[in-house]
């Protein structure tokens, strides 16, 4: 299959363009999405080529898309709902948790909603507490909700145009920080399936289970690890919910020891899950105890100083690994 050298953001605006022509009934919801740069490049040029029935330029009012979008798929359209702020795609959680994620679980399977949420989120800035929250972990905690978190070009496409034609609404997280990052993309359709974790690096000393963005510094983290010899397994997690516990308990079972990075807030998160999942299963087995790398318990702050004390970075990573191993 040919492949295109492509930006994260293209391959998004891809898969929607690529899955509008295959359905008519797909279509994109959101705001701003019909303005020349097209949120970031992920819908651009899609208003002129489908015209204003399949892309619905809103107002700022969330609650109102999302709703609207939900009425869209129990009308038998499949729903593109673009958030560009994850922060204030809260004001559309009554539309989420009480009609979208339990729709097919009240019709008993006959109707579905199938909207896809895609939901941005960023670091640093100044931007703040009000426009960098990262919530995933309440979304996973939602029966009825999948929820994905591609990192790179490939998964961006693939895992999009599945959620495009499940009948099973999902929220797909998308980091700024991504945007501009090229992968090698086929051209034409795939779908990356939900509840499959990837394995992107082998290794046999560590397990390290990453989230979203915190795949960045681990990797940067592994090639420090590397020159003090220890040798690193990387699992992408990308999906959430379902999240694929096998594949992680099965590579924390060969190296014995696991962390987990996750870029989000410490307490009752995807990393808590993750690390409970693997110590239920093979606890005993293992050489020590598992760790994790996230937020602190605290809103983020603006100023640029304090940010850098916030946020994580491949050091504290590093040496989390270093203490699972005795070292300094």
């Amino acid at each position: 299959m040919k492949k295109n050298f492509i930006t994260f953001s293209e391959s998004i605006r891809q898969a929607t363009h690529q899955s509008m022509k295959i359905s008519k009934d797909v279509i994109v919801m959101g705001q701003l999405i019909n303005s020349e740069a097209g949120v970031f490049g992920t819908t651009t040029n899609l208003f002129k080529k489908f015209g204003e029935d399949r892309v619905r330029d809103f107002p700022v009012s969330e609650s109102l898309m999302t709703s609207a979008a939900l009425g869209a798929a129990v009308d038998g359209k499949r729903v593109v709902l673009v958030h560009i702020r994850l922060d204030f795609l809260f004001y559309s959680m009554d539309a989420i948790v009480n009609w979208l994620s339990l729709w097919r679980f009240k019709s008993n399977g006959n109707t579905g909603a199938p909207v896809i949420i895609r939901a941005i989120v960023g670091k640093g800035w100044g931007n703040g507490p009000q426009h960098s929250k990262s919530t995933h972990s309440w979304f996973a905690n939602l029966p009825g909700i999948r929820v994905g978190m591609p990192t790179n070009a490939f998964d961006a496409k693939g895992m999009l145009i599945d959620s495009i034609f499940s009948n099973d609404p999902t929220v797909l997280i998308e980091h700024r920080s991504f945007f501009g990052l090229k992968d090698y993309v086929p051209e034409k359709p795939y779908r990356v399936e939900f509840g499959k974790s990837k394995i992107v690096k082998k290794g046999k000393d560590i397990t390290i289970a990453a989230i979203g963005f915190g795949i960045i510094d681990t990797f940067k983290a592994v090639e420090k690890l590397k020159k003090v010899g220890i040798s690193v397994e990387v699992i992408d997690v990308r999906s959430l919910y379902p999240l694929d516990t096998k594949t992680i308990i099965k590579s924390t079972k060969k190296t014995k020891r696991l962390l987990v990075v996750d870029p989000s807030w410490k307490s009752f998160g995807a990393s808590s899950e993750i690390i409970a999942s693997v110590t239920e299963s093979i606890g005993k087995k293992m050489i020590s105890n598992p760790l994790r790398v996230s937020y602190p318990d605290s809103h983020t702050p603006m100023s640029e100083a304090l940010e850098k004390e916030y946020y994580f970075n491949s050091s504290e990573i590093v040496s989390k690994v270093k203490k699972l191993f005795n070292k300094k």
